[in-house]
């Protein structure tokens, strides 16, 4: 026996929590009849399971690497009509989930799933996983706004930040480029610490998650990685 929410986000209908949502909405049955509890046990190979109706089965799960352009959307759909990465994954049969997000007009690598456990383990806060972003910053930064931004900074919504690891790569006449390694995932979390310096974060590229690295995979394609590969990448990284 298995708990529903666990079998829904093997399933592919999205995390956990995701899965909890819908059951709660009433958007699943078990045998013909609707659930609104949590913590229910079934049985997959016998309880049939419907999502408004339409009955799921388990996906074998899959793992990809996309390198996302600027002006596309981290979502599955979008209300106000903007290009979501859905687009970019012709060919991907299964329900992939993005692990993390990166706003609109940043590109780089995401990691997507349909493996709800591995997503809730990879996004929680406590494993503190590191994201490494190419980071070009409007104006010539002082070593004292270096140094803010290491230690951590207050940002807009009064919310401090965890250190950081801050390198210049690059000065240029009238910016600069830097190469940043921060271990949370606050929302549009480097564009408001650039705010936060009075320099505005002209572009943003994300080059690594975890122990996955963008590498040569080509802007708006994406890769398969196998699965064995990516448990013994991650029980690695985890050591």
């Amino acid at each position: 026996m298995e708990r529903l929410q666990k079998v829904l986000a093997e399933a592919g209908l999205g995390s956990r929590r995701r899965c909890e949502e819908l059951i709660l909405a009433g958007h699943i049955s078990i045998n013909g009849q609707v659930v609104k509890t949590l913590g229910v046990q079934i049985d997959p190979k016998i309880d049939k399971i419907k999502f408004d109706g339409k009955e799921i089965k388990s996906e074998r799960k899959v793992y990809l690497l996309l390198n996302k352009p600027k002006g596309y959307v981290t979502t599955l759909s979008d209300p106000q009509g903007r290009p979501t990465i859905v687009s970019l994954l012709k060919g991907v049969r299964e329900r992939v989930y993005p692990v993390g997000r990166l706003d609109y007009d940043s590109q780089g690598l995401l990691f997507l799933t349909n493996d709800g456990d591995l997503a809730n383990k990879l996004i929680h806060p406590k494993l503190k996983i590191a994201k490494t972003y190419l980071v070009k910053l409007k104006g010539k930064l002082e070593a004292s706004d270096i140094m803010r931004l290491r230690k951590g900074i207050r940002i807009e919504g009064g919310s401090k930040t965890l250190p950081a690891d801050v390198r210049v790569t690059k000065n240029l006449p009238k910016n600069t480029l830097l190469k940043m390694t921060i271990t949370e995932g606050k929302k549009r979390q480097i564009r408001r610490m650039g705010e936060a310096i009075k320099h505005e974060v002209l572009s943003l590229k994300r080059i690594q998650f975890g122990p996955f690295h963008l590498s040569n995979l080509k802007l708006g394609e994406y890769v398969y990685l196998n699965p064995d590969e990516v448990k013994k990448e991650l029980k690695r990284f985890f050591l």
